[in-house]
């Protein structure tokens, strides 16, 4: 039997959406079901458009049939958190719960969830009990910038990514393609 463990990238460095991108392409390729659900960010970010094609990649299985992706955001929240927003979250939430108890997914990726938490749309205690209910068969990753003490003591494998150079400090704005 598959034995998951719980995951997390944080930290104020580039490339945590991007490190769980990528292990969801690995689980994919050794033909592993992943559930990767994208907290705050709404259509429109490279991942996304790429991981929820149907037929992308030429195999017995289609991408559709291996990674399903899903969003629970607005978009980018600036300032207080509107209704919507936290609405989105919570329903989010929920569903990443039914996910991890289903059966369906080897691996459930909860992108930005760090994020959600710190800015209020999610409870610490909420994605406490997520982490805790997670059936020993079942990978969990959780990233985003701030990742509370309680998800890191929870982890068996937490990596902070350091920026130590960004060329935004140079007025460089996220491009498509390489930073969404």
């Amino acid at each position: 039997m598959f034995k998951g463990y719980v995951q997390v990238y944080t930290g104020n460095g580039k490339g945590k959406t991007t490190a769980a991108v990528g292990l969801a392409v690995r689980a994919a390729g050794s033909g592993l079901r992943v559930f990767f659900a994208q907290f705050i960010k709404s259509a429109g970010s490279g991942e996304f458009h790429f991981l929820s094609r149907s037929g992308t990649l030429s195999a017995p299985q289609s991408l559709d049939d291996l990674i399903e992706v899903r969003q629970y955001g607005m978009g980018f929240v600036r300032g207080a958190p509107g209704t919507e927003d936290i609405e989105a979250a919570k329903r989010g939430l929920s569903q990443c719960q039914e996910a991890v108890l289903s059966d369906n997914y080897q691996v459930v990726i909860l992108d930005e969830i760090n994020v959600a938490m710190t800015l209020g749309l999610l409870g610490l205690d909420e994605v406490v009990e997520l982490i805790q209910g997670r059936p020993q068969g079942v990978e969990l990753v959780l990233t985003g910038r701030g990742a509370p003490q309680r998800v890191i003591e929870l982890a068996d494998l937490v990596t902070e990514f350091r920026e130590v150079k960004h060329y935004f400090t140079r007025g460089v704005t996220a491009r498509q393609g390489i930073e969404y």
